[in-house]
């Protein structure tokens, strides 16, 4: 292997504790303490692990963690009712609605729910217009965690080709305009599944973020000799491993720096959710 590994896991730890600082200082000097509520419907066993992760990061790091766990059965309108509850609640300062929803239940309609200054999962298409609007209040946590990785290498993303592999609203559109704005400036193109001769694209950039969900779609060919690879997939294999969207013992061979599937991005998704919190709890009382 000669591709470096750049580390989530111990990125997170490090953001986490500058976030636990400035928690323990905004408390100290303003009394505030950043709550974030937590609202799981049904009974899917991944997500009662990510709202458990979520909980535990969140009690971690001095913040205030509420978990709202509803039964399969729960009807858009509880739902919506709660979330108006949360809205109108002032020691709650940020939102996540873990999806996927059970079936029956309008995740959109949802996400439009939730209050703007709360929106900390930055899912509400007014929070994704601020950023498409270059003046972004939070940074869908996902992009934002692998923004925080590029930095960790050593990336200078001014001017540099970047090819994002994956046109979704959670990651891939999002993170496309992250990287124009201005003190980023990357040249970006957003790559997917009806881009021709994916392979050549993706051979002439500096960066391949690969957020697809296609185990082992990037390949060494694929990878130009010294590129960063940052790979945002997340897929079980029958066997029940976790794998992600690169191919990568054989791309960490041609790959100057890759990040691994686990321990990767996904710490960095948890660490962002928490910074979105903060940063809430700031500008809800005038003191971002």
């Amino acid at each position: 292997m000669s591709a470096r590994i750049i580390d989530g896991r111990a990125l997170a730890t490090k953001v986490r504790a500058r976030i636990a600082d400035d928690v323990t200082r905004l408390t100290a000097a303003h009394g505030v303490v950043p709550g974030l509520a937590a609202v799981l419907v049904g009974d899917d066993p991944a997500s009662q692990t990510y709202v458990g992760m979520k909980h535990r990061a969140t009690e971690a790091a001095g913040m205030r963690s509420e978990q709202h766990l509803l039964p399969a059965d729960t009807t858009q309108a509880e739902l919506l009712a709660l979330i108006d509850r949360l809205n109108a609640d002032d020691t709650v300062d940020g939102i996540l609605v873990q999806l996927p929803l059970p079936d029956g239940l309008e995740a959109r309609e949802v996400q439009r729910r939730v209050a703007p200054e709360k929106d900390v999962d930055a899912l509400n298409p007014y929070t994704a217009g601020l950023l498409a609007n270059g003046e972004p209040t939070f940074l869908a946590c996902t992009p934002a965690g692998v923004l925080e990785l590029l930095d960790e290498a050593g990336v200078d993303c001014r001017g540099a080709d970047i090819v994002i592999v994956g046109r979704s609203t959670l990651v891939g559109r999002p993170l496309s305009i992250m990287l124009t704005l201005k003190g980023r400036d990357a040249t970006v193109t957003l790559a997917h599944s009806r881009t021709r001769d994916l392979g050549e694209v993706c051979r002439r950039a500096d960066v391949v973020v690969a957020a697809v969900g296609q185990p082992g779609l990037i390949t060494a060919d694929m990878v130009r000799p010294g590129a960063v690879v940052i790979d945002v997939g997340t897929n079980r294999t029958a066997d029940g491993r976790l794998v992600g969207d690169v191919d990568f013992d054989t791309v960490a061979e041609v790959a100057g720096a890759i990040t691994p599937v686990p321990g990767g991005v996904g710490p960095m998704t948890v660490t962002m959710l928490l910074q979105n919190t903060l940063t809430a709890a700031r500008l809800r009382r005038g003191l971002a």
